[in-house]
């Protein structure tokens, strides 16, 4: 890679669930993004409605496992974004 080539990019599939879902108005979608961004990193790309920052209260999987918000995504990953759950 030249010094002038910009730096590979990832393309992983994120998914919204739930409450996200209705929010957001969508459920799924592919993005192109830099390589080392993380799913905290990739969350205000999304235009949350509620701010910024990637709530304290919403869980991160990558490829089906829960996973902490820091982790380094990998091109084709699958990025899901879990509400709070309740249940009864």
């Amino acid at each position: 890679m030249a010094a002038s080539d910009p730096p590979p990019g990832l393309t992983v599939r994120v998914r919204l669930f739930a409450s996200l879902r209705e929010a957001m108005g969508w459920a799924e979608q592919r993005l192109t993004t830099a390589a080392g961004t993380t799913p905290a990193s990739l969350w205000p790309q999304l235009d949350p409605p509620d701010g910024e920052a990637l709530p304290a209260t919403v869980r991160v999987a990558i490829n089906q496992q829960f996973a902490d918000p820091a982790t380094p995504l990998a091109d084709g990953d699958e990025l899901a974004f879990l509400p709070p759950i309740s249940g009864g």
